[in-house]
């Protein structure tokens, strides 16, 4: 008997590589199998596996770890501390009463989806420059009025990111590195501008945030001083938050440090207790501050030359964007942002859905939000899926980063430090792409919110960074 023949009569336990239905065909026969997920590297494209061996190849490996090395350091030494409010105007360098700021890589008025356009136009009515959507959405494509990046201008913005002039926001500052981060209050949920809803209703509350509350908490916390804002995300991720997506517990966290504060400014007291208020009922307050404290976290990387860890991932609705630190803050990578794959709210569903959509995927950067969805197992019912599936996806993200979190850790993994510094590398070479849980824009500007769920960056923005790191590092 052959010794094919005889192998085949013996017990079989099969490891299957790559093909799924394989593995499915032998546990349907009763077979004993094991499934690995394997990919080719590279995704078998040999153009951007050749320059992931060239950056993998002596001395220049070497370099590139010793690299990597220290953006980790850097982003484990921030002290991201609450240090006031102002205006954008005030505040935001490079802003001018015609500044529109937005959420993710450049886009032109010609590019932008529907819900930045509904948020750039609720902006200029805001703002007294345009008195209704017709004369707004003429104004904002005249070229009169200039468009940019919040990360160009050491800032953050939820879902559309829109900062006008006037608005309030939230400044940080890194104390480690003494690098700046701003951010707008969080209007709540639902039909808000930063989901591109833009009538009488959203300018009202836009307006009371800067006439009434604004005052208050200002001097509030001129009263209170600073607010260790790692220190907290570190304490939310404990009470059960991700600090993206649910923020119940670092928001009260929030409103128990300043609220004796708030009682004693000088304002009266049911405008004291408006401020409050405003506050407590919405439990996302906190996202629009762990935003910026992980902006100012991870803005010191820039200047690591070789270090391929993603320095910013972001998106406007159009693209999606990343910045590798050892690539400087200009250069930007971007490819079509993916659909979110979620639940939506009674009435909604995939055909009225935007594209991936905000800034705030800057914590999933910094370590936090999708990364740390194990510490989070509720956050499931907002996103989908099971609390299993929150698991395995802060326990997969460990193969793509430089290291681990020294203070944002996750109670259900053993109080492991959450994955951190992603590595472009390491996602490029796996295959596996950082998991990220966000809110769900309706594609028309005007409506607002309509569901969370689920998304990863286009794969297509690794490897045009891989080739840029190839090109400026190996020839």
């Amino acid at each position: 008997m052959s010794k094919v023949n005889q192998l085949f009569e013996r017990k079989l336990s099969v490891v299957n590589f790559g093909i799924e239905s394989f593995y499915q065909d032998l546990i349907k026969q009763g077979k004993s199998a094991v499934h690995v997920d394997w990919k080719p590297v590279a995704g078998g494209d040999k153009k951007i596996a050749a320059c992931l061996r060239k950056l993998r190849q002596a001395p220049l490996s070497e370099t590139v770890a010793a690299a990597n090395q220290e953006a980790l350091r850097r982003i484990l030494a921030a002290q991201p501390v609450l240090v006031g409010m102002s205006t954008a105007g005030e505040a935001i360098p490079g802003m001018t009463p015609t500044t529109i700021l937005h959420a993710g890589p450049p886009v032109t008025w010609q590019r932008m989806c529907g819900p930045v356009r509904g948020a750039v136009m609720g902006g200029l009515i805001y703002e007294g420059l345009a008195k209704d959507l017709e004369e707004a959405e003429a104004l904002a494509a005249s070229g009169r009025i200039t468009f940019a990046p919040c990360h160009h201008h050491s800032a953050v913005g939820p879902m559309a990111g829109v900062v006008t002039y006037s608005m309030p926001v939230w400044h940080l500052v890194n104390k480690t590195f003494g690098n700046h981060a701003y951010c707008t209050m969080n209007e709540g949920l639902g039909k808000v501008l930063r989901f591109g809803a833009c009538d009488q209703e959203v300018f009202d509350r836009l307006r009371r945030m800067r006439d009434e509350y604004y005052p208050v908490l200002k001097a509030a916390l001129e009263r209170h001083g600073e607010v260790d804002m790692k220190v907290m995300i570190a304490q939310a991720l404990q009470m059960g938050d991700e600090a993206h997506n649910r923020n119940k517990a670092g928001t009260s966290l929030f409103l128990r440090a300043i609220l004796p504060d708030v009682l004693g400014t000088d304002f009266p007291r049911e405008r004291q207790m408006e401020a409050l208020a405003f506050l407590n009922n919405n439990d996302h307050t906190f996202l629009n501050l762990s935003m910026p404290a992980c902006k100012c976290t991870m803005d010191p990387v820039f200047d690591v030359p070789c270090s391929t860890v993603v320095a910013t991932m972001c998106r406007n609705g159009t693209d999606f964007g990343i910045r590798i630190a050892g690539l400087g803050p200009e250069a930007w990578f971007t490819a079509p942002a993916e659909m979110v794959k979620g639940l939506y709210f009674p009435g909604f569903d995939d055909a009225d859905a935007n594209p991936d959509l905000g800034d705030s995927c800057i914590t999933e950067t910094a370590g936090i939000g999708g990364f740390c969805m194990a510490a989070a197992p509720a956050i499931v019912q907002f996103v989908g899926g099971q609390v299993q599936d929150a698991i395995n996806y802060s326990t997969q993200m460990y193969e793509i980063t430089v290291g681990e979190g020294s203070a944002y850790k996750i109670p259900s993994l053993d109080f492991r430090g959450s994955a951190t510094g992603i590595d472009l590398l390491k996602v490029v070479e796996t295959g596996i792409r950082p998991i990220i849980n966000t809110g769900i824009a309706h594609k028309d500007y005007g409506v607002g919110q309509v569901g969370a769920g689920l998304v990863h960056p286009p794969a297509e923005c690794f490897r045009k960074a891989i080739e840029a790191c190839a090109q400026a590092w190996c020839e």
